[in-house]
């Protein structure tokens, strides 16, 4: 079909069908066409099923097939997009600590894109402190585009998606960075969406590299977006070739910060921008009193499925006590209701980056270990020697943790 993202040439084709057992998606069959060939049959494809892989071009021994070049529509003048942006998500006047842990990362991209792009932080706020910019700038940033305003006095995402998508527009950059976090999360797509191109979601991995672009076989410096994906089981990397800006978000704790030096000079730079009227008004904040922040600290105890009930977190609990940290859980216990979401480790709950993570009873899925990645040291028990934790462990006691876990605790008291 002339819509097809393949072309068959009926003259080469021989009817050998091998076309057909190379495509994955059923996308190509025989018919009858009496004198085409010694085989008398045609391959055809399915235009509607056809997904554009490339498998049938590669199956077809006479050079039959070949892929039709449609014409690319993305953003114009994409080679006029520079600059690699990190979102400088803030409260109070203190900036989240995963903005500083982005621009870290943002000092590498720099480093690897090269051709004088800088790395910039966008800060949106209301009567913000110069502390603010100024620890922005002593982490990396060698702009800082503040847009002081009434209506970011309180976040709310219509206000937030008009802010950042004025700045894009007006300033082009080629790489946009947020943290994965509840403000993060709720605005961000919509910034992408209202700027036409795309999002890479919770990555694991960033790098700019020089990749060839498949549409238009152009050499382009482009951001690599690496994120777990189909439950944690693979690790797919996205590209951008053809819109600007390329987006990411990133979890809090999966990237290190860099030292900050205050001694570093940057420019900020006040935009008066003018703002939608916010659609909401914060009457009282409440505090959740379960809400633990496991991310902020440097020792974690954590629980899983092996600890079979609820009442058995007592131990965790004093282990944690004793040793200064916190309780944490897989989301076998969350789903069991032994443990609130907010205490939950793992792709669907919190990253950690702990000095000490002490697991008992949590076999490793792979969504855990995501989670747990940046931890300085493993240690764990599990009586299953085979348990995936142990591959990423440091110190590993295969045994029964009803032994171990009370015969620590009482070492400890004494």
């Amino acid at each position: 079909m002339a819509d097809a993202p393949v072309f068959i040439d009926p003259k080469l084709c021989k009817g050998c069908g091998k076309c057909v057992k190379g495509c994955g998606f059923g996308a190509i069959s025989m018919v009858e066409a009496k004198g085409a060939n010694k085989a008398g049959k045609l391959a055809v494809v399915d235009a509607s099923a056809c997904k554009a892989c490339g498998a049938c071009v590669k199956a077809c021994p006479f050079k039959a097939i070949s892929e039709v070049r449609q014409k690319v529509y993305g953003t114009e003048n994409v080679e006029s997009y520079r600059d690699i942006w990190v979102f400088a998500e803030q409260s109070g006047g203190t900036v989240a600590e995963v903005a500083y842990e982005l621009l870290a990362k943002g000092l590498e991209l720099k480093a690897q894109r090269g051709g004088g792009a800088r790395l910039c932080a966008v800060l949106l706020g209301s009567s913000l402190p110069e502390t603010a910019e100024k620890s922005l700038v002593a982490a990396g940033a060698d702009v800082v585009y503040k847009v002081d305003a009434p209506e970011l006095a309180e976040y709310e995402a219509n206000v937030y998606v008009d802010a950042v998508s004025q700045l894009i527009v007006k300033h082009k950059p080629e790489v946009v960075l947020a943290g994965a976090t509840a403000v993060g999360r709720a605005f961000f797509a919509r910034v992408a969406v209202k700027v036409r191109t795309g999002l890479t979601a919770d990555c694991t991995m960033l790098k700019v590299a020089e990749t060839e672009n498949k549409d238009t076989g152009v050499m382009q410096m482009l951001l690599h977006q690496t994120r777990p994906a189909f439950g944690g089981n693979i690790m797919a990397t996205i590209m951008t070739p053809n819109h600007r800006p390329q987006m990411a978000t990133v979890r809090p704790k999966v990237f290190k910060k860099a030292p900050s030096d205050p001694k570093r000079k940057g420019q900020v730079l006040v935009e008066a921008l003018k703002l939608i009227a916010p659609q909401t008004k914060l009457v009282r904040k409440v505090k959740d009193p379960a809400a633990i922040d496991i991310a902020a600290h440097d020792i974690l105890v954590s629980g899983g499925r092996g600890l079979k009930k609820e009442e058995n977190f007592k131990l965790l609990f004093r282990l944690a006590e004793l040793l200064g940290g916190e309780v944490s859980c897989s989301r076998a216990c969350v789903d069991a209701g032994w443990c609130p979401v907010s205490r939950q480790v793992g792709q669907t709950g919190k990253t950690v980056a702990p000095r000490l993570y002490l697991c008992f009873g949590i076999s490793g899925a792979i969504q855990h270990l995501e989670g747990i990645r940046g931890a300085d040291t493993i240690i764990a028990v599990n009586s299953d020697p085979n348990a995936p934790i142990f591959g990423v462990a440091d110190l590993g006691i295969v045994g029964d943790l009803f032994e171990i876990l009370p015969a620590l605790v009482k070492a400890l008291e004494k």
